[in-house]
């Protein structure tokens, strides 16, 4: 690969996606896709980067930024954010929005869908509290490919191995040969759409709360700051934000702010955050109903 091609792709890919890449991540460029040139039947980089340059916002290029996206996840990772919904985030919700008795969370950047599902399986087992109310978990990713894994919901042993209790492995997989396939009822309470976070969102309504965990690291600071500006747009009145344990607002935007009380929870700075109110999915988007809360012993 040519210095030409790579500054090609890296432009490519920091527009389309936020994917910032330096000289360090050439290697990672060259060899996936090396791969995907390898499975598409593509001589190699350079005739790959000429097909790009002659075929700009094609097939080919979603493969390329899909290529390029990592999809590291798994059940309850680091764990602590999760501890937070479940003592802290989904009480503070309770007491907020008894009127309305709805909640509605956004999951940015899910991949294979592991995080979604973990917050579903937290909010079945709080299923007494929540009679009544109408719970909306939002999932989305850029790649469709990773998606269409998270609908299915299944996971290898591997995967079910990193982070999730027996417990919940038993109560809510089924083992199918070597795999393990997540209940229908877990997964019918989230909702997964494609999503590129350097697009617009309005149409997504406002979030009483919003993860996007591990994913901004791989911007630049101005696209950072860019993306949590849009997302803060999303938030509710008092709506909680969280990043991932190694990502902060700190230095990147003044349009969030750190919760003085709850290390980990980011809160909308603006006055006009005081005033908006959840919204929902429009009614003529049958993939987006809310998903009424069942208990788990039903």
């Amino acid at each position: 690969m040519t210095e030409f091609d790579f500054d090609f792709l890296r432009v490519l890919l920091q527009r389309r996606s936020g994917l910032f890449l330096n000289i360090e991540k050439r290697y990672l460029v060259e060899s996936r896709l090396g791969m995907l040139c390898r499975r598409r039947g593509i001589a190699g980089i350079p005739a790959l980067v000429a097909q790009l340059r002659s075929s700009p916002a094609s097939e080919l290029e979603t493969s390329v930024i899909e290529a390029m996206t990592t999809n590291e996840t798994l059940f309850f990772r680091d764990r602590t954010p999760f501890d937070l919904f479940r003592d802290v985030l989904l009480p503070e919700k309770l007491a907020a929005n008894a009127q309305s008795r709805t909640l509605r969370i956004w999951c940015a950047a899910v991949s294979t869908g592991q995080e979604p599902y973990s917050l579903a399986m937290l909010l079945d087992e709080a299923a007494d509290r929540l009679t009544g109310w109408t719970i909306e978990i939002l999932g989305t990713d850029i790649s469709t490919d990773v998606l269409e894994r998270a609908r299915q919901g299944v996971y290898s042993q591997f995967e079910v191995q990193r982070g999730l209790p027996i417990q919940l492995l038993l109560r809510h997989f089924r083992q199918e040969g070597d795999k393990w396939r997540l209940s229908e009822r877990i997964r019918d309470m989230v909702t997964l759409k494609p999503h590129n976070l350097l697009e617009p969102n309005h149409q997504f309504g406002q979030f009483d709360i919003i993860f996007c965990r591990n994913v901004l690291i791989y911007f630049d600071v101005p696209t950072k700051a860019r993306v949590m500006a849009a997302l803060a747009e999303r938030l509710a009145a008092n709506g909680a934000f969280i990043l991932g344990a190694a990502e902060t607002v700190i230095g990147i935007t003044t349009t969030l702010v750190p919760d003085p009380k709850h290390r980990g929870v980011y809160r909308d700075a603006s006055s006009s955050a005081q005033t908006r109110r959840p919204g929902s999915f429009t009614a003529s988007d049958p993939g987006a109903a809310p998903i009424p809360l069942r208990s788990a012993r039903t």
